[in-house]
């Protein structure tokens, strides 16, 4: 699949490459496993001097040594003798670059921590002795967020203050998604985007995987996901045991039954046995994997949550592949594939209301964009976009078969909104597949 999108992203990208003529420039890059982030950079410095360095979880000296030998072989780096640590090879590095321009990335940067968990440290001393009279630009990726925040977010991270820029490089919008797709299948079906959009989430590896592979329709793609030596039926397992460690089994728990419906806390702690806070609080802000989701202008503290999963795959993953493991173990993945044909339509009702959401927040027409409703369950709204600047806004009903709206009980939701609402001129919308 050729490269698609990120112009925001190389542009910033760029300007740093730029102002390292002057001075040395650290930029730090986060951004979920298979988003993309070493295609943007490596695009990003096309016909450049550059240095790219993967972190693997191998000992120190092993890792210098190829670490070593690379920067001999892409730059003709000069060295006397091996590197024993990090910490010499990287002041090195930065001594050359006192003469030379080039932009050095280390990818799977918090690896470092597995490796020597002083090595930040070591970096941070380092860059401050040699940044003003050197000029490397500097990229430090990682794909492991809560890690990455270690090193680089707390008032005590080894690294705070230092980075010049941070991008968080996201997953694909469901405009590049629809272009992707059209370049593909110039007539692809909405449920052909949907159903890509509910298997990726706009995430560059998995999209390429299905294009690559010519899955273009919603068949093709399932059959793709579902297929005996399928990517997809591993991902969600190496990806999750990779953020979580050891504390794995309850977030898995906790993820499988927001994935199943269960979108309170109280009703996780049933399941569960135990107050799940901690674990919905870090999956929330460590880790991304989960929204808290309040009606529109609860007051702070309100009660009144909902957790929904933000990754269409993750939650695809845990409602299909995780929970039917024993079917791909014991060899039935047609029965597990005729399974999800069964419930497509039922599971894709809030695949779609998230797909909705994603294209209103990306519109830059609206400044909050959410949901509502109230404590007794008797009104809810799918969908409310917000503009504080023009007080207009749009409240929505999601379905994927439009004449299943009915435009009164629209209007008398609407109605039952808090006085908060009677600000903004809204205008109701009936939402389905046929406007994706």
């Amino acid at each position: 699949m050729k490269f698609y999108d990120r112009e925001a992203e190389l542009a910033i990208l760029e300007k740093n490459r730029h102002l390292s003529d002057k001075h040395s420039v650290m930029t730090s890059m986060m951004g979920r496993r298979r988003v993309g982030k070493t295609s943007l950079l490596l695009k990003s410095v096309e016909g450049r001097p550059m240095l790219y360095l993967y972190v693997p979880r191998e000992s120190e000296l092993l890792v210098c040594r190829k670490f070593q030998q690379q920067a001999e072989s892409a730059l003709g780096i000069p060295f006397l003798g091996e590197a024993s640590s990090f910490a010499q090879l990287f002041e090195h590095l930065m001594k050359w670059g006192e003469s030379h321009q080039y932009t050095l990335i280390i990818d799977e940067f918090q690896n470092f921590l597995s490796i020597n968990h002083s090595i930040p440290s070591y970096m941070q001393d380092i860059w401050d002795r040699h940044k003003d009279n050197s000029h490397v630009n500097l990229i430090l990726c990682g794909s492991i967020y809560s890690m990455m925040k270690k090193m680089f977010d707390n008032g005590d991270a080894p690294l705070y203050g230092r980075r010049d820029s941070c991008i968080k490089l996201m997953p694909f919008g469901v405009d590049t998604l629809k272009t992707i797709l059209a370049d593909h299948n110039a007539n692809y079906q909405p449920d052909d985007l949907l159903c890509l959009y509910m298997l990726t989430g706009g995430v560059a590896k998995y999209v390429s995987l299905l294009m690559d592979a010519g899955a273009t329709t919603k068949s093709e793609m399932l059959d793709f996901a579902l297929a005996p030596d399928s990517p997809f039926l591993s991902e969600g397992t190496e990806m999750l045991v990779s953020e979580f460690g050891r504390d794995y089994g309850i977030y898995f728990s906790v993820l499988q039954l927001i994935a199943g419906g269960m979108t309170t806390q109280p009703e996780i702690d049933s399941v569960i046995g135990k107050n799940t806070g901690a674990y919905l609080n870090n999956l929330t802000n460590d880790y991304t994997f989960i929204r808290r989701n309040t009606p529109m202008f609860s007051k702070i503290g309100a009660r009144n949550i909902k957790w929904q999963i933000t990754d269409p795959f993750i939650r695809f993953w845990f409602n299909y592949v995780y929970r039917y493991q024993n079917l791909i173990e014991s060899h039935q993945l047609p029965l597990l594939r005729r399974y999800v044909e069964e419930t497509y339509s039922d599971f894709t009702g809030k695949t779609l209301e998230a797909y909705f959401r994603d294209k209103m927040v990306q519109s830059g027409n609206f400044t909050q964009v959410g949901g509502w409703w109230d404590r007794k369950g008797e009104n809810e709204i799918d969908l409310i976009a917000l503009n504080d600047f023009d007080k207009t806004g749009v409240v929505a009903e999601i379905k994927r078969n439009k004449r299943k709206i009915n435009p009164a009980e629209l209007s008398r939701k609407i109605d039952a909104l808090p006085s908060d609402f009677k600000a903004y001129k809204l205008v109701p919308v009936m939402l389905s597949l046929e406007d994706m």
